[in-house]
């Protein structure tokens, strides 16, 4: 299992849930992957692209204007 940041502050809606899509799409069964962003939208795509995928939603953070989503790909 590996775990994998991905920085995608500065990007506006539909950027983040598209490169965290692409990125998701490259990981292992169990990989961590790690997306901060700073688009607000984003509270809402992200969640929303994982119901689509499958992938689990481990944990997310806001602190001042970053978001932060901890996703384990689907086993």
């Amino acid at each position: 299992m590996t775990e994998n940041t991905l920085n995608l502050r500065g990007l506006k809606c539909p950027l983040p849930a598209l490169r965290t899509r692409k990125a998701l799409g490259g990981l292992r069964p169990g990989d961590i992957l790690i997306v901060e962003c700073t688009d607000p939208l984003a509270a809402l795509d992200i969640p929303n692209l994982l119901n689509q995928t499958g992938d689990t939603l481990v944990e997310t953070r806001k602190e001042k204007k970053l978001l932060t989503f901890r996703i384990q790909k689907k086993q």
